[in-house]
């Protein structure tokens, strides 16, 4: 037999990654937890969880397992709503690639209503990681060739470009190519996901310019650029004041950005609506 508190335990593992984490938030000391866990893969006859000592990962059947008790424990609390009369609070846990702009994101947090928010950062293989073990509902991240159609919805698709500060000679040019830029200083953005593309491009061109700085947020690249420190390729959709953003002749590449959803979890036309019109603004407006 299994009891609801077997599931919530199963869901808490899925959703913090180990058991330490996931009895803190059960409210109960761990072994409380891994009994429960220990119970309800003996009641099914499955093991659900592979363990070692850094990580716990769903096994084939945990994952069988995952999309029901996530339907299950949904039901429960329908129903214990129901009874009390108290209002509906979905919580809706969106994963959101590092370089989608900060911007965006404060623009359609602004315009949303009804659910619950946990905003989960992470580069574009945790997301997946995360979508594939249940931890988040869905991911805005980038749309590869492999994703189901109806699981993955697309949003925008942008180019890139130098980011220049407005005051440098070279901000008012209507594009510039590698060699004009060759002796610049350019700021690497470590997390780009086209940051081997981009060295290419340029090793090509026999450009090795000079690294003043390395940096995993956009917000910080931003101000080097500004401040002058040096200059850097971004997707179109970053602006700041202080920045100009300039064509890179025969740079092409491009992303397809969009909403990855869960096996759990349907597409949501609003979620998508919303998210499409505040990564659209964000890419035609100057702030």
């Amino acid at each position: 037999m299994i009891d609801r508190y077997h599931l919530r335990y199963f869901l808490a593992v899925v959703d913090t990654g180990n058991f330490s984490r996931a009895a803190a938030a059960c409210n109960v000391a761990q072994p409380t937890l891994s009994v429960g866990i220990a119970r309800l893969e003996a009641s099914l006859g499955r093991t659900l969880f592979n363990r070692t000592n850094r990580r716990v990962a769903l096994t084939e059947a945990g994952a069988g397992l995952l999309a029901h008790a996530r339907a299950i424990e949904s039901g429960f609390a329908a129903a214990e709503r129901a009874v009390t009369g108290a209002a509906a609070a979905p919580l809706l846990r969106l994963g959101v690639l590092t370089t989608i702009p900060r911007h965006a994101i404060e623009r359609w947090l602004a315009a949303r209503s009804g659910d619950r928010v946990e905003l989960v950062e992470g580069n574009e293989r945790d997301l997946r990681a995360r979508l594939a073990r249940g931890r988040i509902d869905a991911a805005l991240t980038i749309l590869r060739d492999g994703d189901d159609r109806g699981a993955g919805q697309h949003l925008l698709t942008e180019g890139y470009a130098l980011a220049i500060g407005s005051t440098h000679p070279l901000a008012g040019r209507a594009s510039l190519s590698a060699e004009e830029i060759a002796h610049e200083p350019m700021i690497v953005r470590r997390h780009c996901e086209m940051l081997s593309e981009t060295s290419r491009f340029f090793t090509a061109r026999g450009v090795r310019p000079f690294f003043p700085a390395r940096t995993t947020s956009d917000d910080r690249a931003l101000s080097h650029v500004r401040a002058r420190l040096g200059i850097t390729v971004m997707p179109e959709s970053f602006h700041a004041d202080g920045v100009a953003r300039v064509p890179l002749a025969d740079f092409d590449a491009s992303r397809d950005v969009g909403l990855v959803f869960a096996a759990h979890a349907p597409p949501d036309a609003a979620l998508v609506t919303g998210l499409r019109e505040a990564l659209t603004y964000s890419r035609s407006s100057r702030t």
